[in-house]
């Protein structure tokens, strides 16, 4: 009888102190929310919507200060600034065209684009797309245009003949008053047509076409359970092709126009195709260029055919494991053709090379152990190019871009930027002079004009001020890097905390994770947050680390090759190396308690840190994840997975692998989500029944591909603070309302 009693003390006891927790949590829920969407408006002076206005020959932009937003005119060739329009103006437009209350000092507009004489300005209200006239002080919403269903016909270069597609053939007419028809195909037919697409040569005595092998298209069918407009349930069907489908398959087709006949063109190179780009005449008419990428993505190769239909390989491009044609390709012809600027990971980086006409490699014009990341222009005349580049400057973050010029023959590298931050460039129209705006996660931005042939500064514009931001309590985040599973390369990522941080005390770890291999995601700018959260969540009692590990993109090609055919890596070697170095430096972090969550490729990996890794994460929240690689889009998972579908497939399955689960799993689902089978996420789920594993699940009728929305939001916070600080959250009565985003 003695044991009851003190067994129900100590519930009670425990009860009341959980209950006392739990209220004192409310503070903390609170100052997350007073958090969200306020903190970027405290960060002053930081220019945004950089852009160069051709006609009036100054750059725009708009900037955020204690007034509210301000929009200027930057003259390069004189000192100061000027307003470029009057917000009092636009607001009292906007306001009068929405029927809503629009404060000058508050405008809640976004994307905004300044035309070239700066007459009119383009931007977003309400996720709309809106235009304001700066003379006539009006706005007006941007209609859709409804589609064209007529037959699409495409007139020649000297407008004396226009081609289209009938009965699956390709025909011409004359443009003139006897205007005739003339069939110049006769082979096509339902299943194998020619493309609506047709390119006429510069002097118009050629055309080249596609011949399309169509396929049976897959289709994914999401069920509306909740339309607003009506009672019962739709279906909503929408292509979506798979890995392992079939897929179209293109044959390059030559016409003559004066002959109306068609030139014969050897196509043996070509089998097998992923896809082939678009053909480019060269402008003296006399042949036209296709990059064939071969299925499975390891071969990529540009292709000219000439007048008589022959066919030859330029440049090829083949890799063990991918090419990355999404992201890395570059290509730029010089003087017809003569020359061909490329980029290329041959050498174990991503790098620009200068081939001749023949494919013949003249020479490499970057070199080094860091990224070319993109290029900016190529001056033929002068023959140099002005480019981004990463991972060259010493003793900086190697994901940093800086801008450089250079010679075409590799000599004369020039850096137009080296401070120590992420640089973003705006050029004015001869690249003369750039506004450059250049910040860190740690430190907010500096803009300033500089002369892009020295990279010297002629004048500091803009000086971002955050002491409204420090006041609030808001932290800095930490830039932090550490050894990966190699022990050599250093893993960087940022360590954000609590504004009431107290070193003395012991905080869970939260790792936002997305290890999608096609770029890499650790932020690089000032920001106060993003649309993740990560401080808000930070608030709530944990220490918030985000990093990139290896299999993620802008590094070298061996980091970037640890994802081939096996996306459960996810980097997470590395990730659990950079968690424990940095507790190991701060042992106020918890590692016996981490928690993971991630949405799309981050709710594939997330779920998989507890099936694949359950000794170091022991919550994970789950949404929108791509669970099993064979469920989802063809052409990300297939060149990151590799064709034909085999056992990696499997192996990297969450589904195949749910039996394994260890910890706590929330999953969030959209029964919308166009951009990831909703049906991948139920298979797990189907799987863990079966295993009889204990989870939980939150379906959001409505709701397409995200996070979760507000709710979503919500219950990933209840379920970290639940599981990683053993409080039971507070009651949801505080909130007024939950929005759930629209499709």
């Amino acid at each position: 009888m003695r044991f009851k009693h003190l067994l129900l003390f100590s519930i009670l006891a425990f009860t009341s102190i959980n209950c006392a927790l739990c209220q004192g949590k409310l503070a903390d829920y609170q100052r997350a929310e007073a958090f969200n969407g306020l903190m970027q408006k405290k960060i002053y002076n930081a220019p945004e919507n950089v852009q160069w206005l051709s006609e009036l020959q100054q750059f725009f932009y708009s900037k955020r200060t204690a007034r509210g937003l301000e929009f200027l005119l930057i003259n390069p060739n004189e000192e100061g600034e000027n307003q470029a329009l009057d917000r009092e103006k636009l607001a009292s437009a906007l306001a009068k065209v929405s029927n809503n209350q629009i404060k000058s000092t508050d405008l809640p507009i976004s994307k905004l684009v300044m035309s070239g004489d700066a007459k009119e300005l383009t931007f977003t209200y309400k996720k709309a797309t809106w235009i304001y006239d700066l003379n006539t002080y009006t706005c007006k919403q941007v209609k859709n245009n409804p589609e064209n269903n007529a037959i699409e016909r495409t007139e020649s270069p000297d407008k004396k003949w226009v081609g289209y597609i009938k009965n699956f053939n390709l025909y011409i007419k004359s443009t003139g008053g006897q205007s005739k028809e003339y069939q110049l195909s006769n082979d096509g037919q339902e299943g194998n047509a020619y493309s609506s697409s047709i390119y006429w040569s510069p002097d118009t005595k050629k055309i080249a076409i596609y011949k399309v092998k169509a396929v049976k298209e897959r289709s994914i069918y999401l069920v509306e359970s909740s339309p607003a407009d009506q009672l019962q349930p739709k279906l909503r069907t929408r292509t979506y092709p798979k890995p392992g489908d079939t897929v179209p398959q293109y044959a390059p087709s030559l016409f003559l126009i004066e002959a109306k006949k068609q030139i014969t063109v050897n196509n043996s190179t070509i089998p097998d195709q992923y896809t082939l780009t678009e053909p480019v005449w060269r402008k003296n008419s006399h042949a036209f260029t296709f990059e064939y990428n071969k299925r499975g993505h390891q071969k990529y190769a540009v292709i000219e055919v000439n007048e008589q239909g022959n066919t030859r390989e330029i440049i090829r491009e083949e890799s063990k494991t991918f090419f990355n044609y999404s992201r890395k390709k570059y290509r730029y012809d010089l003087a017809d053709g003569k020359e061909i600027i490329w980029a290329s990971e041959r050498d174990g980086w991503n790098h620009l090379y200068l081939f001749d006409g023949n494919g013949k490699l003249v020479n490499q014009i970057t070199k080094g152990n860091w990224v070319m990341r993109r290029v900016i222009t190529i001056n033929e005349k002068e023959r140099t190019l002005i480019f981004e580049g990463s991972g060259m400057e010493k003793d900086q973050d190697p994901y940093f871009i800086q801008y450089y010029k250079i010679n075409l023959d590799g000599s004369g590298l020039k850096k137009l930027t080296q401070e120590n931050g992420n640089h973003s460039a705006t050029f004015n129209k001869d690249y003369s002079t750039f506004i450059d705006v250049y910040s860190r996660s740690d430190k907010p931005a500096i803009t300033v004009l500089r002369n892009a042939k020295t990279g010297d500064i002629i004048r500091e514009l803009e000086k971002s001020e955050i002491g409204d931001l420090l006041k609030t309590g808001w932290k800095l985040p930490e830039v932090f890097n550490a050894k990966g599973r190699d022990g050599e390369t250093d893993i960087w990522g940022i360590i954000i905390r609590p504004s009431n941080f107290d070193p003395a005390k012991q905080y869970p770890v939260i790792e936002y994770i997305y290890a999608g291999p096609h770029d890499s995601f650790v932020p690089k700018n000032f920001m106060a947050d993003n649309v993740l959260g990560l401080h808000e969540l930070a608030e709530l009692g944990f220490i918030v680390v985000q990093c990139d590990g290896m299999g993620t993109s802008n590094r070298s090609k061996k980091f970037h090759d640890v994802c081939w055919q096996n996306l459960k890596d996810a980097g997470f070697p590395d990730r659990i190396a950079f968690i424990k170095a940095a507790a190991k430096k701060y042992p106020n972090m918890d590692i016996n308690r981490v928690g993971i969550f991630g949405t799309s490729a981050g709710g594939q990996s997330s779920l998989g840190a507890l099936l694949f890794h359950p000794d170091f994460y022991k919550v994970a929240v789950s949404s929108s994840g791509c669970h099993d690689n064979r469920m989802d889009k063809i052409w990300w998972n297939e060149q990151w997975m590799g064709y034909p579908v085999g056992p990696q497939y499997a192996a990297s399955s969450n589904v195949e692998n749910a039996d394994k689960l260890q910890g706590k799993l929330l999953l969030i689902l959209g029964e919308l989500d166009e951009n990831v089978d909703p049906s991948s996420t139920m298979q797990v789920i189907n799987r863990l029944i079966k295993a009889n594993k204990n989870f939980d699940f939150l379906l959001v009728p409505g709701m397409g591909h995200s996070l979760g929305g507000d709710y979503g939001e919500h219950k990933r916070r209840d379920f970290f603070v639940k599981h990683l600080l053993g409080i039971d959250p507070p009651e949801w009565n505080w909130v007024s309302s939950i929005t759930v985003p629209k499709v």
